[in-house]
């Protein structure tokens, strides 16, 4: 990009030109003048600086933007206080430090690119940035909104597809594109952690049919693929990164609201513009096939080298796509340090490189497709301290289908549970707290006598995504627990979360029965204030937290030792 196009002609810096809007409180760029005031600000000039401004000694002379002022003084030898003394320069007012603070320390991060979109909400968005974001219309597999009321899922994509100078060699040639690197990021309801988990690219599934927009907005339904790597739910016979978004979601039972693309050319943008991303090597790595060459201890990375690094498997562990992965995220992590280090946070220059080289890297889905959007949700993503975000990658084991080991299916024992713990918006960070926490509640629940199954009488209602869940749920409650005076009452009023069990005072012991049967949290119990009369039932609905009959509706609270974990705040060296 030109000096001209980067706000720099005439030897002007970009960061130069964000001044202090006095009357909102707000940065804004100024890209079209080279003045040190924002234009209200300018407007509300006194007479007397008019005045001052309009004449010299010599006669009436042309005013001099305050910019080149400024260096004119410096130049001659003249400070700024000799200037606005003598009456030939005008003092720049400096922007108060608590305002200037406040504008930039809510930059927040998640994984390396979301966190560069916080940089583009350093300071007031301006038309620009609109204009570098690139956007895919993915219909209804995400959300419209930018912002939800519960958890945020933002699925981040890294392609293989060769865009860019200098990438010709990457990849699969003549490929629109793999989902090679794929992070569910996360973010829980009261925005106090996170959780990465990393998909391997080789992992056996089945890709669903998956409904497409065309470009003349036409839709177009991709036919379902049973048992292929996840990989190809992109890219591949015209699927986009919607197709992606529901094999997700298949898998985990956990449906992204939002994605965020990158390619190879964005990984290299990116680093350079943050200034390179410490990293740390067990042993020093000479690998001939990615050509990356770096010493043991600490190094920085950035541009050819970064990318080389994140593609890089042969030099790690048992040389697998697995092993990748956990380099993949100590390098995320590292970004992420650096992001909200303060060299990034108080340097102007730096966070207007990395809005426009983040906004240039992304395509994301309409739902976020605008800089302001990307901003609102930088925002709340900003929240999340950095000790709390955590990287764990799918629990899997080798395909038992295949003879030569290359390909892997989720694992039978360890999957379903931190798929559980996300979808009950769990902490991997407060995973003992909230444990204890939850055992000292269910404990008090179902303090207290419990009524025998057959006295159990209780209405089921559907308010969940399962169909026939209410008919399935009776049959169990009849046939597995003896529960026959259990009635199915078909679909709720509405669609609702979280399953509930209504019930009057005198049905305690039934909703204690009911709850232990279920596994039902203690935040489903909802006790009215009035007894229940002759044989009134109670009400059991069903949320969207209800995935089959007979599975507890609480998730574990606690997962595997051996599904390994690890923090964003913590520096590892790769092995």
């Amino acid at each position: 990009m030109d000096a001209q196009s980067r706000g720099r002609a005439d030897d002007i810096d970009p960061a130069d030109q964000w001044v202090l809007n006095p009357h909102t409180g707000n940065y804004e760029l100024r890209l079209d003048q080279s003045a040190g005031e924002s234009p209200a600000a300018a407007r509300t000039a006194t007479a007397e600086d008019s005045g001052r401004r309009a004449e010299s000694p010599d006669g009436p002379r042309r005013e001099v933007p305050a910019q080149r002022s400024r260096r004119s003084a410096q130049k001659d030898g003249r400070g700024p206080e000799a200037s606005a003394a003598g009456g030939a320069g005008r003092r720049k007012r400096k922007a108060p430090k608590a305002r200037r603070k406040k504008a930039l320390m809510w930059t927040g991060g998640v994984t390396a690119f979301v966190v560069v979109a916080a940089g583009v909400g350093a300071y007031v968005l301006y038309e620009r940035f609109n204009g570098n974001i690139s956007t895919i219309d993915i219909g209804d597999a995400g959300n419209n909104d930018v912002l939800s009321d519960g958890p945020m899922n933002i699925l981040i994509i890294g392609t293989d597809k060769r865009t860019g100078k200098g990438n010709e060699g990457y990849g699969d040639k003549g490929s629109e594109g793999h989902a090679d690197t794929n992070i569910l990021f996360h973010v829980s309801e009261d925005r106090t952690n996170a959780t990465a988990l990393s998909i391997p690219r080789d992992l056996m599934t089945d890709i669903p049919d998956c409904e497409t927009v065309q470009p003349d907005g036409s839709t177009k339904t991709i036919p379902g693929t049973p048992r292929v790597r996840f990989n190809v739910s992109l890219g591949q016979e015209g699927r986009n990164p919607g197709c992606t978004m529901q094999t997700v979601e298949a898998i985990t039972g956990i449906k992204p609201d939002h994605f965020m693309m990158v390619d190879f050319n964005a990984v290299k943008e990116l680093t350079t513009a943050v200034g390179g991303v410490k990293v740390c090597m067990a042993k020093p790595i000479n690998d001939p096939k990615s050509h990356l060459e770096l010493p043991q201890g600490e190094s920085t990375v950035a541009g050819e080298d970064a990318l080389a690094l994140l593609r890089t498997r042969h030099s790690f562990g048992n040389e697998s796509d697995l092993d990748r992965i956990k380099v993949q995220q100590q390098f995320l992590g590292s970004m992420i340090r650096e992001m909200k280090s303060s060299d990034t946070l108080t340097n102007p220059t730096k966070l207007f490189k990395l809005a426009d080289a983040a906004t240039n890297a992304l395509t994301v889905d309409q739902g976020i497709g605008s800089a302001k959007k990307l901003m609102t949700l930088a925002q709340e993503i900003g929240k999340v301290d950095t000790k709390n975000i955590t990287f764990v990658t799918l629990p899997v084991i080798d395909n038992p289908a295949e003879t030569v080991k290359a390909t892997v299916v989720p694992h039978p024992t360890q999957a379903e549970p931190l798929f559980a713990m996300m979808r009950s918006d769990t902490s991997l960070t407060e995973v003992k707290q909230k444990e204890k926490a939850a055992k000292s509640k269910q404990a008090a629940l179902l303090k207290g006598p419990k009524a025998a199954p057959a006295d159990v009488r209780v209405d089921v209602l559907n308010g969940g995504e399962i169909a026939g869940a209410a008919g399935a749920t009776v049959t169990w409650l009849q046939n597995q627990q003896g529960v026959l005076k259990s009635t199915n009452k078909a679909n709720a009023p509405e669609k609702i979360k979280k399953t509930t069990l209504e019930y009057a005072p005198n049905q305690a012991d039934q909703a204690r029965a009911l709850a232990e049967m279920m596994g039902l949290p203690a935040a489903a119990m909802k006790q009215g204030t009035a007894d229940a009369e002759g044989l009134e039932a109670m009400v059991l609905t069903l949320g969207a937290d209800f995935k089959g009959a007979g599975i507890p509706i609480t998730g574990p609270a606690k997962i595997s030792d051996d599904v390994e974990r690890a923090s964003a705040d913590k520096a590892v060296c790769a092995k």
